[in-house]
């Protein structure tokens, strides 16, 4: 009797692989010590999926953007979780497919923090290695996930941070640090050039009519400055001017989305814009993401009261309440490129490398990512550059365009901006079944 009872217990342990979370399905979620002083956290749901073992389907993670942004926040609610911010429950959410984890990443941001100021991560490798170390803390917690395809995908500033967590995680496998099926990476709309991001937005602002030719002369000055900061490598210097050239945007075009050109704005958005001091528009543009104040208080309700409270989140834990400190801490690694990263991956990995870029995105314009995309230099490249451009059709609606050659692929995402997962789902779809062929 004895024995049965242990047997069935092992399998009742076996099949309670979740517990009940926030929202529907099963989740797990948790805080990983990275580093002394410096503690991560991830939510995982389990994918809904009509399968017999969630191993079935693959595990993607979503990074979020920044530095500072919170993946489990507004990753998770506002573009491709299973609710949304009002608890509606979202009828294409990525989790019907597959499992997803959102990481609050770098340590500062969303539910993850520090035990003080020193434990902040100040460069993109040092993000990179807290990741990794996330991930050996994961898998001792869930080893049924070491043999199950993990494919990374990312937004924004997560464009600089994805790639290289992705290459410093395939050298940890590599030497045997980790037990990891990693296959893939997908940037979207990402911070992976800067400079080409912001060289850009003039050009893009002025042909769409947004701007005149006076607003495309100062926007466009602003921006070369900026490209002189850059290439001279004064990296503080240059994150200030970034802001100034925003700042020539937001007068030229009196308060145009930065993150979907097309979207409503109030009339006062650009004299609220100008009661800020530079350090918080830049703040609230690549953290906050411009989401409007009533939207926004929302979300933070939500995170540090009901989303908390069912978590069982430590009470000394305040969701967001040090990603402040952690954009300005990465002020000097800001404008720094990351292309030398993705040549490393797409020349000595077996990884299948991506980007998707909205058309109505801004910030993250998708010239200037094809701009970048351009300056990469591995051995398959005119593989890509021979390759030719064809059509995303979902339900015989054309959805955008994708370009494949040697283990690289681009897709351009129709009437979307920023957030792609949000702004055109059906796309987005797409993409996901092109890297992780889940079903």
């Amino acid at each position: 009797m004895t024995s049965l009872v242990v047997i069935l217990l092992a399998c009742f342990a076996a099949l309670a692989h979740g517990k009940a979370g926030y929202g529907p399905g099963e989740q797990d979620w948790g805080f990983v010590d990275v580093r002394p002083g410096a503690h991560m956290f991830y939510w995982l749901y389990y994918t809904t999926a009509n399968v017999s073992n969630y191993t079935e389907r693959p595990l993607a993670i979503w990074l979020q953007g920044g530095p500072g942004a919170s993946s489990t926040g507004y990753g998770n609610f506002e573009e491709l979780g299973p609710v949304d911010l009002y608890g509606d429950y979202r009828n294409w959410t990525w989790v019907k497919d597959m499992n997803v984890m959102f990481i609050d990443n770098p340590v500062g941001s969303g539910y993850s923090y520090v035990d003080g100021t020193a434990y902040h991560t100040a460069t993109n490798r040092e993000i990179a290695l807290d990741l990794v170390e996330l991930m050996k803390g994961f898998y001792k917690l869930h080893p049924e996930f070491e043999a199950v395809p993990l494919h990374i995908f990312c937004e924004s500033y997560g464009g600089k941070m994805a790639p290289e967590f992705a290459l410093e995680l395939y050298y940890a496998k590599e030497r045997g640090e980790v037990k990891s099926n990693l296959t893939s990476v997908a940037l979207g709309d990402p911070w992976t050039s800067p400079i080409d991001s912001v060289l850009a937005w003039g050009p893009m602002l002025r042909e769409m009519g947004i701007v005149d030719h006076d607003g495309y002369d100062a926007i466009t000055a602003a921006a070369n400055f900026t490209a002189e900061l850059v290439a001279e490598e004064r990296w503080i210097q240059a994150t200030a001017q970034w802001g100034n050239t925003q700042w020539e945007v937001m007068k030229a075009s009196k308060g145009v989305d930065f993150y979907n050109v097309l979207k409503e704005t109030l009339g006062d958005r650009f004299q609220r814009q100008l009661a800020m001091t530079p350090e918080e528009r830049q703040y609230r543009t690549m953290v906050k993401f411009d989401i409007d104040e009533d939207r926004d208080q929302l979300l933070e309700d939500l995170m540090r009261g009901p989303v908390a409270e069912t978590l069982g989140i430590p009470s000394n834990v305040k969701w967001g309440s040090q990603s402040s400190s952690t954009f300005d801490i990465h002020r000097t690694d800001f404008m720094k490129p990351v292309i030398h990263i993705v040549n490393e991956l797409l020349e000595k990995t077996p990884l299948k490398v991506g980007v998707f870029s909205g058309g109505l995105d801004l910030i993250c314009a998708t010239p200037g990512t094809v701009n970048w995309i351009a300056k990469l230099d591995w051995s398959r490249k005119s593989e890509y550059l021979a390759a030719s451009r064809t059509a995303i059709s979902v339900d015989r609606i054309l959805e955008g365009y994708q370009k494949t050659g040697g283990n690289f692929t681009m897709f351009w995402i129709n009437r979307s901006g920023h957030m792609a997962p949000a702004d055109n789902p059906a796309a987005m779809s797409h993409v996901l079944r092109e890297f992780t062929t889940f079903g």
